[in-house]
């Protein structure tokens, strides 16, 4: 799947392809020809990933193969048991959560996941979870706290399922609740936005003393769409929402409401899967490095002065 800005570096990629084979099948030698595109190619792909718009990362951000909370955790940590159920109702697939070493530490990894394909995007009601995920994540939570595990969680998600029984089982209080708890538990918690973090939804498993974003991930309170249509009447509009409403990764780090932003490929973390992994794996070991050095109270304290200078100018 290809985006509108990318448009002209397909097309320049296609003509390089083209005369590659052309070269092969008439055996004929233009290596000034191909490093004069290659050339081109660099500067146009340069001008166009230097010059995003907020919401063409949230494009970037939707791509079908951006990716997803298990494929960073294949990658970023060893011993990985997933754990199940929230011992009240259910299991629920849209949030996943359990126990891995990072490094040889113990840790307790959470994250929404909305599947890689179509049959696994509906299995995991497209990473919308249930108020039993968000029970889950805090049951895996508190027993992290019991054991001093360190919590790492992996954001991406359009937000909590809205649907009847999601509120007959009470979704607006699961969520309250973890707001509550996660900012009184003892260990670090390390929040990574790898994708889409819209509403109470994100909210939910991403209270933290260290949150990063991706580049192209964003972190808002409803969508660009969603916001236009209550503004502008319009969802065509919602390019114009996502300039106003500060949603990127550079304006959330501008606000003091993450900590850092990791980078991205040129063309999405969803190119070279196995190289973003190590920049995310970069800003998890700095996290925790500072955090581990802090006591009980202090990492506490630390978390709730972070959101109580939320705002401040």
């Amino acid at each position: 799947m290809s985006l509108d800005f990318e448009r002209p570096i397909i097309e320049l990629k296609e003509k390089i392809d083209e005369l590659k084979k052309f070269m092969k099948e008439n055996n004929v030698d233009l290596p000034s020809e191909i490093h004069t595109l290659e050339s081109r190619l660099n500067k146009m792909q340069d001008k166009i990933y230097s010059n995003i718009t907020p919401f063409e990362r949230v494009q970037i951000a939707r791509l079908r193969n951006r990716p997803t909370t298990l494929d960073y955790i294949s990658l970023l940590f060893t011993n990985f048991l997933e754990l199940h159920g929230d011992r009240l109702y259910g299991d629920d697939k849209a949030l996943i959560g359990g126990i891995a070493k990072f490094e040889g530490i113990p840790v307790t990894v959470i994250g929404q996941q909305r599947g890689r394909n179509t049959k696994e995007s509906i299995e995991r009601n497209f990473g919308m979870a249930h108020p039993e995920g968000y029970r889950k994540a805090l049951r895996l939570m508190k027993q992290a706290d019991k054991f001093n595990r360190p919590i790492i969680t992996f954001i991406d998600t359009i937000g909590a399922y809205p649907g009847e029984g999601s509120e007959e089982r009470g979704i607006s209080e699961a969520i309250a609740r973890n707001l509550f708890e996660m900012i009184t538990l003892k260990v670090p918690i390390i929040c990574i936005v790898i994708g889409e973090a819209s509403s109470g939804g994100a909210l939910g498993i991403s209270v933290g003393n260290h949150i990063h974003m991706l580049e192209n991930s964003w972190y808002s309170v409803i969508s660009p769409e969603g916001a236009a249509s209550i503004l502008w009447k319009d969802a065509k509009y919602a390019s114009k929402a996502a300039e106003h409403m500060k949603i990127s990764a550079v304006d959330l780090k501008q606000l003091g409401i993450i900590n850092e932003i990791i980078p991205e490929m040129k063309n999405g973390a969803q190119n070279d899967i196995t190289s973003q992994a190590k920049m995310i794996h970069s800003a998890i070991e700095s996290s925790l490095r500072n955090l581990m050095l802090l006591s009980s109270e202090e990492v506490i304290q630390q978390r709730y002065e972070r959101y109580r200078q939320i705002g401040e100018l």
